[in-house]
């Protein structure tokens, strides 16, 4: 008959804990065993040096991209193709860019050295001083010519266009960018965007036979009232004046200079302008602080940009300017007549009989170029000064 358990057989004792003691000794003793049977070393422990310790925080394998061969074809840049060499597509296209960028500069360069070979001859034929003398005589078999004349015509009419436009340029850029709704901005940039399709000689046409006679009271007021100061002096020139010049050249640089300008103050960083409206600044304040402090740079490149395109205008200029006596008294008043670099040459394009007579005109084309390419390298110097712009 079986022997029934008592409650204190069932104490815990010495006798009692012996057993489970010796119990997890055996197993202890099987997992040594199991432990110590042969087995092939895995990479990691070839690599390594060392057996892998099972249960720590050493993973058992570790590999660089370094120790591993490359994939051809994972779509690695430089595992998934041989070194020193791209795909065909990407050679190409960066062949086709370079080659466009070095055409640029060759093509300027080529115009450079057109512009000095047929210009230099005239120079030194020239009787007079080339830079300071106001004759123009080129139709005998002797050169007297300066460009004075045209230099003064040239820059004054460009700075006209560029006091009425530029003004007016940021206002618009600043109402489509900053105070506009969206539908009210896109009909509104679009407007000023087609400006820019209008033909040269529609605003030729336009600015003598219709603005030309509206503005005419404005010119004969300021010349009354400020007629003492060189830069408003009448010299009884009507309607083809440089002030009459200058206002058509704003309307056509206008649209140049806004587009820059609105682009710029729509790069605004958010942060700027969010910081200036932390600060309790009202909406002129925000564009004060934020906008025209990181989008100056912008605005002052897009400025030369007009004044480029200001100095090169021909056909419109040629329609509007009065032609007057190089034996003339000298001025510098906006309420006269003259003629620009560009004007000139078009205005006496048929006149280019002799190998002489060109040069004349070609010198005085370097100089505009010459102009032209100082006002572009000033607008990058300026762009330059500011890194986080570009």
């Amino acid at each position: 008959m079986p022997k029934r358990e008592s409650m204190v057989d069932r104490v815990p004792g010495p006798e009692n804990d012996a057993e489970p003691a010796r119990q997890f000794s055996s197993l202890a003793g099987l997992d040594q065993r199991s432990n110590s049977r042969p087995e092939a070393s895995s990479p990691a422990a070839s690599r390594f040096g060392e057996e892998p310790v099972l249960g720590s925080a050493q993973p058992a394998a570790v590999g660089t991209l370094a120790e591993l061969s490359p994939v051809f074809g994972a779509g690695s840049p430089s595992a998934g193709r041989p070194a020193g060499r791209g795909r065909l597509g990407d050679r190409v296209f960066a062949g086709l860019t370079s080659g466009a960028g070095l055409f640029v500069v060759v093509l300027i360069g080529l115009v450079a050295a057109f512009l000095l070979i047929r210009a230099l001859p005239a120079i030194f034929q020239d009787k007079s001083n080339f830079l300071t003398a106001r004759t123009w005589d080129v139709d005998g078999s002797s050169l007297d010519f300066g460009v004075l004349p045209l230099l003064s015509v040239t820059v004054l009419i460009s700075l006209v266009a560029m006091v009425i436009a530029v003004p007016v340029a940021i206002g618009i850029a600043l109402f489509i960018s900053q105070y506009a709704p969206a539908r009210v901005a896109r009909p509104v940039a679009y407007v000023i965007d087609l400006l820019a399709a209008i033909p040269s000689i529609i605003y030729g046409i336009w600015g003598i036979a219709v603005l030309a006679p509206k503005i005419q009271p404005l010119a004969d007021l300021l010349s009354r009232r400020a007629g003492w100061f060189p830069l408003f002096a009448d010299y009884n020139v009507k309607g083809g004046t440089i002030f009459t010049g200058g206002v058509v050249l704003a309307v056509m640089i206008l649209p140049i200079v806004t587009a820059v300008c609105r682009d710029v103050f729509e790069r605004t960083p958010r942060d700027n302008i969010e910081a200036a409206w932390a600060l309790g600044s009202t909406r002129w304040e925000m564009i004060r602080l934020a906008v025209l402090p990181y989008g100056r740079p912008g605005l002052i490149s897009g400025a030369m940009l007009g004044l480029g395109r200001a100095l090169g205008e021909t056909i419109a200029i040629s329609l509007i300017l009065s032609k007057v006596s190089d034996s003339g008294p000298f001025s510098y008043s906006i309420f006269n007549g003259g003629e620009t670099f560009a004007s000139k040459i078009a205005n006496n394009a048929s006149e280019f009989n002799s190998p002489q007579q060109t040069g004349a005109y070609i010198a005085a084309g370097l100089v505009l170029f010459v102009l032209t390419f100082a006002v572009n390298a000033a607008a990058r110097s300026v762009v330059n000064r500011r890194k986080e712009f570009s």
